[in-house]
């Protein structure tokens, strides 16, 4: 992937998280526990996540991520509850923060490589990772096409709500969910997206 051909990066999250990200930035799972927050994250692949150690020696909890895509797997999972949620778009200008990090697929997976951003973004295969749909009749296949449709941008620590540009919503419900917790911000309805 050529980052010429990436425009924007997601973070899925309830609506009603949105006011405590625009104060205090989209934090690493370590910080947001700290924090009366909603989550929707899937237990188990915490679970995998809390142990894992990145090249750089920090573990991976102590990273805010981001999906190159958020029309993925962990989308479809939770896409009963498209009306709760959103898609905040990210700058690519956290591409160039710090200590950043791109994985070629899911980070907890297994098989998952970390490389420093921007540079990582070659070895993200663009093509699968916006690809339309991941199923295939191969069962191994599948499963490697979904770890890669999660390919990652880790940020160490928080991003600060500055680099959201807009956030997506499934409709005209959660549109109004998002407008009621305050937010100002461009808002883009596609249920696309939310895999509708």
């Amino acid at each position: 992937m050529n980052r010429r051909d990436l425009s924007e990066l997601h973070y899925i999250t309830p609506i009603v998280n949105v006011p405590s990200i625009m104060e205090h930035g989209i934090l690493s799972h370590k910080l947001a526990d700290r924090m009366d927050h909603v989550n929707v994250s899937l237990q188990d692949v915490q679970e995998r996540r809390k142990n894992k150690k990145l090249p750089t020696g920090k573990w991976l909890h102590d990273y805010a991520n981001l999906y190159i895509c958020a029309r993925n797997p962990m989308m479809y999972l939770r896409k009963n509850l498209h009306q709760e949620l959103c898609v905040l778009c990210i700058s690519t200008e956290v591409l160039d923060i710090a200590g950043a990090v791109v994985t070629d697929q899911n980070a907890a997976s297994g098989y998952a490589a970390f490389y420093p951003s921007p540079e990582g973004l070659r070895r993200v295969d663009g093509e699968l990772v916006f690809s339309e749909y991941w199923t295939h009749l191969d069962q191994i296949t599948e499963w490697q096409h979904k770890s890669i449709k999660c390919a990652e941008v880790l940020v160490p620590n928080r991003i600060d709500s500055a680099y959201i540009d807009g956030v997506y919503v499934s409709g005209r419900i959660a549109r109004k969910r998002l407008m009621d917790t305050g937010f100002t911000g461009n808002i883009i309805i596609s249920e696309h997206m939310f895999l509708l």
